[in-house]
């Protein structure tokens, strides 16, 4: 979906100030929503780009005002909800007022340590060839879907170069609307500054990952 989330390449939002020294956490609760995150995650009663979508589709004056974690714990409270596995009502009293729901699966805190340390592959073996190849000139298709996209709204619509071929992966637009997975081959694509925001800028290019259902050759429409 086009969201507040997609900020690349937007201006009026000021300059970036990195934090020195910047701590993993700023407050107390933030590991708690980080964890409670993961393990509902584990549960399967969603998936990771069901997860980013709750979170991206907050409405924007909420998303660009919160911070990090807060948009984390708002999305997993959508999603709670959604799902029935808590109230709204519940989320704010912070105690359950009926029995818990069954989930698929429960991630214990003995197997955290091996599970993050072992990540979550989302490449997947394809059964046809990529349709590019490196050095192929490319234009992101021009779409504004109403569901989850990964495609920026920056560069679509606009021609780039194949730089690599990166593997089949889980296709996000599918996955987080319920579709399964349909893995699709991903492309590391780069894109001239000049073609994304015209002379006036330093930049030389700007390289995005994009999924082939993203692109088209040059000269297609």
């Amino acid at each position: 979906m086009n969201g507040a989330h997609d900020m690349g390449g937007m201006q009026t939002f000021g300059p970036v100030h990195p934090e020195r020294a910047e701590p993993i956490f700023h407050a107390d609760w933030e590991p708690r929503v980080l964890a409670l995150t993961l393990a509902m995650g584990a549960t399967g009663t969603w998936n990771i780009d069901m997860s980013r979508a709750a979170r991206e589709s907050l409405p924007p004056a909420q998303y660009l005002t919160d911070t990090y974690y807060e948009i984390w714990f708002k999305g997993l409270c959508k999603l709670l909800i959604e799902h029935g596995l808590a109230t709204a009502e519940e989320i704010e009293a912070g105690k359950a007022e009926a029995p818990a729901a069954p989930v698929k699966r429960v991630f214990h805190a003995a197997d955290v340590r091996a599970a993050l340390s072992r990540g979550f592959p989302y490449d997947r073996p394809m059964g046809y060839p990529a349709r590019f190849a490196a050095g192929d000139a490319v234009r992101a298709r021009e779409m504004n879907p109403s569901t989850h996209t990964r495609l920026p709204r920056y560069c679509r619509g606009k021609r780039g170069v194949i730089v690599a071929v990166r593997g089949a992966h889980v296709f996000p637009d599918a996955h987080a609307t319920g579709e399964g997975e349909q893995p699709r081959w991903l492309y590391s694509v780069r894109f001239a500054a000049t073609e994304l925001w015209g002379d006036d800028t330093s930049a030389a290019s700007v390289c995005v990952d994009c999924w082939e259902p993203y692109l088209e050759p040059v000269g297609e429409h």
